[in-house]
């Protein structure tokens, strides 16, 4: 793709959710899998610890998530429309890239991170396609609808499980806590050598894209694609808004988004965070109300982008948006080199305090790393192998120059 013709904007964008999304995946990386939903099953939660913890929640949970769908979404309306341009249909590439994406998906979440985010990306990017001649009213509509699905689907479960048999609920709340069964077989698997793990990942990964996917992801990603496909349309995602207009996105967005996030977060702490409230009830604040602070983040980098101001930001955040998929895979393969035991094996002994230490610095290396490798080569690895595939034939990969970007 010519580089004039990218939207620097959207490149920021996908930086800056590639980067922060990597916040909360730390943690999953880190320690076992309870602990991301309940902070108090494993590790420490005084002084710095529970601040790392809180923090983190209210800024970047599901956050970064919503404004990573949100991307992926406009990128289907600018494929769309390039296409357009191009008088070529757009289908079949597309669905040939979701193909290869959900592929890289599987492949990620079997044999490298259970977290994996792609194939199920590949499932609702395909369903949203459907919905791309729609006005942009519907489309925002549809998808705002779509995103209260999970929440009604979680809180009549809350409300149900009171009718369940104390033994079932008992054995599932075990699961929620500190005596859980999988914290031992996490710490287990992940300390041990690469084919111990296999197991446990791939028990843990398929739940998510059956039971979780069905349950909440689906309806959520697929809600926020949608949302992002009608901001596109709407110049929001490249920066033709007003500088008014994003101000008083990013103050609403902001306000009522944290606000909700807290007012769950003091309300789940209130309950101490029981079982089955906390899971099925108290986060449904939070996911509520990430997206309204999804959308003031990417407000906040429309306006940083508008500016001109800190140029090795921007250059910095757009490297990694133009690399985002390799990126997101070179994360993975860090972290549990980092963590898993066939690399250093400190999974289940790094703080909350220390993993936020560590985040910056994977940031950095990534930053650098994507500004040399875009010296040399005119798209990441992965994302090079991806259009080879969506459009049956080999583009350039090598640069010509050795232009900066």
């Amino acid at each position: 793709m010519p580089e004039q013709t990218r939207h620097a904007s959207l490149d920021m964008l996908r930086g800056f959710a590639i980067l922060g999304i990597l916040v909360m995946n730390i943690q999953a990386f880190a320690m076992p899998w309870p602990a991301y939903a309940n902070p108090h099953a494993f590790g420490s939660m005084e002084g710095i610890h529970g601040w790392v913890y809180y923090l983190s929640h209210l800024f970047f949970d599901g956050k970064v998530y919503s404004l990573f769908a949100m991307m992926f979404g406009a990128g289907l309306a600018l494929l769309a429309e390039r296409s357009l341009q191009a008088d070529r249909s757009a289908s079949g590439r597309h669905y040939r890239r979701m193909l290869f994406l959900g592929v890289i998906g599987l492949l990620h979440g079997f044999f490298i991170w259970y977290g994996d985010i792609l194939f199920i990306y590949a499932v609702c990017g395909s369903v949203a396609w459907l919905f791309l001649r729609r006005r942009t009213t519907t489309l925002l509509v549809v998808g705002v609808l779509l995103l209260l699905i999970p929440v009604l689907i979680s809180l009549v479960l809350g409300w149900s499980m009171a009718h369940w048999p104390d033994e079932l609920l008992v054995e599932m709340a075990q699961w929620w806590g500190p005596t859980s069964p999988a914290i031992a077989e996490d710490l287990a698997a992940y300390t041990g050598a690469y084919s111990d793990q296999l197991p446990v990942r791939a028990e843990v990964y398929l739940s998510i894209i059956s039971w979780s996917m069905g349950l909440h992801v689906f309806w959520h990603a697929t809600g926020l694609m949608l949302l992002g496909m009608a901001l596109y349309r709407l110049g929001m995602m490249t920066a033709d808004w007003s500088r008014r207009a994003y101000l008083l996105t990013l103050l609403l967005g902001l306000g009522l988004g944290l606000a909700l996030a807290l007012w769950g977060l003091l309300q789940i702490e209130a309950q101490n965070w029981r079982f089955p409230w906390t899971k099925f009830v108290g986060r449904q604040y939070n996911n509520t109300g990430a997206p309204l602070v999804a959308l003031a983040y990417l407000s906040m980098i429309m306006l940083l982008y508008q500016t001109g101001r800190a140029r090795l930001v921007q250059k910095g955040l757009q490297a990694v948006g133009q690399t985002a998929l390799s990126n997101y895979l070179l994360q993975s393969l860090v972290c549990t080199l980092i963590f898993y035991g066939h690399g250093l094996g400190l999974f289940g002994e790094v703080s909350r305090g220390w993993q936020a230490a560590i985040v910056p610095c994977i940031w950095f290396a990534q930053i650098g790393l994507s500004l040399w490798w875009l010296r040399h080569f005119r798209q990441g690895p992965v994302e090079w192998l991806g259009r080879c595939f969506s459009r049956l034939e080999a583009p350039a990969f090598r640069r010509q120059s050795e232009s900066r970007l």
